[in-house]
């Protein structure tokens, strides 16, 4: 009985000691996690807008290159990302987020600033399966939606991505066997689109 009692005693102190020791470096770290996921997060703005980033580039060079480059302002509710650089009409980005398959899918839409077409995109978070909708956030699909305008023929606002049909100012190809994760991803961009143009 005496030591079943210490068992306990033993395990509930270990479990306690175990518990205070995740705490702290739970808290410890946090603000480490959250300056990474700041960086990483202009990071895809900065690679949206084209601008050009160092490879291997740390947290204070991406703040300081962001704080250079980009101009944050608010139109209508959706906050945009500016780049306006000398001799170069520049970029506007708006972020989107939508749910995927497995997961949130989030990034960020770059346009021209007349709101016309797609200069670049991003995705920094996504569950996709790999080697399918994960693909997405690879340069062969991404480069794809690079110069595509963003309304139909009619002057709808929204793009199209699919595979096979007839080609379209507003369409790409999707992924071979992540049509689902492409309707998705469709779906949140046209939000995104309609959300834009709506505030032009």
């Amino acid at each position: 009985m005496k030591g079943n009692v210490y068992t306990l005693f033993y395990a509930a102190m270990l479990s306690t000691a175990c518990a205070m020791v995740l705490t702290f470096a739970a808290s410890f770290t946090a603000p480490y996690k959250e300056a990474n996921a700041k960086a990483e997060e202009r990071k895809n703005i900065l690679l949206a807008l084209n601008i050009t980033i160092p490879d291997k580039a740390s947290s204070e060079q991406l703040v300081e290159i962001y704080d250079k480059n980009v101009k944050e302002q608010k139109r209508g509710d959706i906050t945009t990302y500016i780049y306006t650089p000398s001799g170069n009409d520049g970029a506007i980005a708006i972020r989107f987020v939508g749910p995927g398959l497995w997961g949130p899918i989030k990034g960020f839409l770059a346009l021209d600033p007349k709101i016309t077409k797609i200069r670049g995109i991003t995705f920094y978070e996504q569950e996709e399966t790999p080697g399918l909708g994960g693909e997405i956030v690879k340069s062969t699909f991404r480069d794809k939606f690079v110069g595509l305008t963003i309304r139909d023929e009619t002057g709808k606002p929204g793009i199209i991505i699919k595979n096979g049909g007839e080609a379209a100012v507003n369409k790409v190809d999707g992924i071979s066997g992540a049509t689902m994760t492409c309707d998705k991803v469709q779906q949140m961009l046209n939000e995104a689109i309609k959300s834009i143009t709506e505030e032009k």
